[in-house]
Formats: structure tokens, C-alpha cells, sequence
């Protein structure tokens, strides 16, 4: 993965640098990477031109991640660095680490390539380096407000799982790098061959830009939540059932309806109703970003039964209706 074409023009492929240094998280890296490799193996085997990956770092030296890999790199400054797209991965240990990168900032502040991209805190370096100034953007959710903080001239989304603002790209964290990676490949060639990835891949669910990088689902697993587990894939599978009331779900879990209302609610800091509203709340979001269906059907297909109801929980949770939610985020 690591070697470098001889000349801009060796290849007619998309060279594809991902910028590493100490400290680099290793699904930062290797997710998104691993997105591209097959993506070319792909195109490839069609015959046509596909992508050449690199990773480099300032002066080409052995680098460890966060995780004690090593990593071989080639040099940013190699005469063979022509990059149609640089990936920058994030570090656990931005805040301390990004004094100490002054040089990889720099050398993204002078780079011409088509498309600039981080994962997670790589943002940061794309904000140090004045490529965030004015554009909207975003990183991983626990850093949000420090980034807006730090750079009070970008507008981070603190919900995307991306944001595409050519020429630059941000997406949230860790494993959001392999949605933005997605998404790349589908604007380079098309839907069909990002889902044949998607699906090489074994990706559960393709998500969009402006989806949330929070899980309904995996948040009411935190702490003592984690117990209804199996009730919660019941739930997700079951949505636009009517019949999804305390003692349908109490059954379900083999207890009593009045114990399970009680620790259910201790478990999940939720009441069964708001938990299921959260969910059909969470589908709904996805089908408006994913597909063009009509908002009657997809008030039904998530369980809301009428369009009133599914507009009234967006107003309450998001602060907008159905409609004004696909048009900005679809």
C-alpha cells in the first residue's frame, strides 16, 4: 500500500495519501484505507483506473500508532506525492500531540489535492492549518465544543456522522471514517460500486452525512442498560407494530409489566414509550436521508401511523419538521 508512483502521471489512478504520525489512531486509518483498497481491487478487475494508496508522514519514518503498530511510510515530501485526496486520521492525544505537528500543518496548508479529508481529531490539523476557516465541519462528538472553541470561525455539526464541503471533508469518529470513505467512492464512481464495498465489507448500515453519530440503540445500552440488549434488536425489528405498549415489551423480557416499567426506566434512565418513540425517531431520520419515500409511508413503516405524529417528535427532539429535516440533511 505504501508504494509511490515514479511520476504524476505513472498511473492514471486517484493517489490517495493518508497522512500518519505518532500517535495515529489505527481505525482512523485502516478503515477508510481498507474502504479505497477494495474499491480498486474492484475497479481493477473491471479494467479501469482505480487508486493508489499511500501513507506518508514528514520525513518517512517508521511510525507507531496509538496502538503500537508500526507503520512503514513513505515521505510527503517523496517526488512521487501527487495526491488527488489526502486522509488525515486522528490521535486519542491531539490535544497534547498537536504542538509537536507544526510541520504536517504546514505541508496541508500548501497542498493542491482535489479533496482533503480527516477522521475523528484530524480535524483539528485541518483547522490549524486555516482549512476549516468559514466551512462548516465536524469531529468526534466528545471534542465538539473544543473544537468550536479553538477555531470559533467553523461551524461544527456536532451530529453528522460527516460533512462534505468541497474540497474538504470531516467526518466524526473512529469508524465514522469508513462512511466518509464510502461516500468518496460513491462520488468517484458511482452508487453501485460504494454499496458492493458496503457490502464486501459486511457494513451494517451505510449511513449519510448528516445522520447522528449517536445510536439510539447503543446509548440505552450504556451502564445497566446493556440487560435489554435482546429486547432492543426486538424493538428495532418491530417497529411498525401498534402493539409495542408496556405489556407487549414486558412479555418479551419475561417479567411483569409494573416491575418492568419500573426497571426498565432504572436501567435506561427512559420510560418504555419515550425509548420506542427514540427509536422510530432514529429510523425515521434514516429513511428521510436514504430514500425518497413519502412522508406518509415512512411514518407508517417506522410505527408513528400518521405524519402528525412523526412531525410533532422531530419538532420536539430536533427542532424542525420532517420536511425542513430531509431538505438539509438529505
Amino acid at each position: 500500500m505504501n508504494a509511490v508512483p515514479s511520476t504524476p502521471s505513472a498511473h492514471p489512478v486517484r493517489q490517495v495519501v493518508f497522512a500518519v504520525y505518532p500517535g495515529t489512531c489505527m481505525l482512523d486509518l485502516a478503515g477508510a484505507q481498507t474502504v479505497f483498497w477494495c474499491a480498486d481491487r474492484h475497479l481493477r478487475l473491471r479494467g479501469l483506473p482505480g487508486y493508489a494508496l499511500v501513507t506518508a508522514s514528514i520525513g518517512g519514518a517508521v511510525v507507531a500508532t496509538a496502538e503500537g503498530t508500526l507503520l512503514a511510510t513513505a515521505s510527503l515530501a517523496a517526488p512521487g506525492i501527487h495526491p488527488d485526496t489526502v486522509l488525515v486520521p486522528g490521535s486519542a492525544e491531539m490535544a497534547s500531540a498537536i504542538h509537536a505537528l507544526g510541520p504536517l500543518v504546514d505541508w496541508l496548508r500548501a497542498c493542491d489535492a482535489r479533496r482533503i479529508a480527516s477522521v475523528c481529531t484530524g480535524s483539528f490539523l485541518l483547522a490549524e492549518a486555516g482549512l476549516l476557516d468559514g466551512r462548516r465541519a465536524t469531529t468526534h462528538w466528545a471534542l465538539c465544543e473544543r473544537l468550536a472553541s479553538l477555531h470559533p470561525t467553523v461551524q461544527v455539526e456536532p451530529e453528522a456522522v460527516f460533512v462534505r464541503q468541497d474540497p474538504v471533508w470531516t467526518s466524526a469518529g473512529v469508524s465514522t471514517g469508513i462512511d466518509m470513505a464510502l461516500a468518496m467512492v460513491e462520488a468517484d464512481h458511482g452508487n453501485e460500486l460504494a454499496m458492493l464495498v458496503a457490502r464486501e465489507l459486511a457494513v451494517h448500515v451505510r449511513r449519510a452525512g448528516g445522520e447522528s453519530q449517536h445510536s439510539k440503540q447503543l446509548a440505552l445500552q450504556a451502564g445497566d442498560g446493556a440487560q435489554f440488549d435482546a429486547l432492543h434488536r426486538w424493538i428495532a425489528a418491530h417497529l411498525a407494530s401498534t402493539e409495542l405498549n408496556v405489556d407487549t415489551l414486558a412479555s418479551q423480557a419475561c417479567m411483569s409489566p409494573r416491575n418492568f416499567a419500573r426497571v426498565y426506566r432504572a436501567k435506561t434512565g427512559h420510560t418504555p414509550a419515550k425509548a420506542i418513540e427514540l427509536f422510530r425517531l432514529e429510523a425515521a431520520r434514516r429513511l428521510l436521508q436514504q430514500s425518497d419515500r413519502k412522508l406518509e409511508q415512512i411514518a407508517e413503516e417506522v410505527g408513528f401511523g400518521d405524519p402528525e405524529r412523526m412531525r410533532a417528535s422531530f419538532l420536539r427532539h430536533l427542532g424542525q419538521s420532517p420536511s425542513a429535516w430531509r431538505r438539509q440533511h438529505a
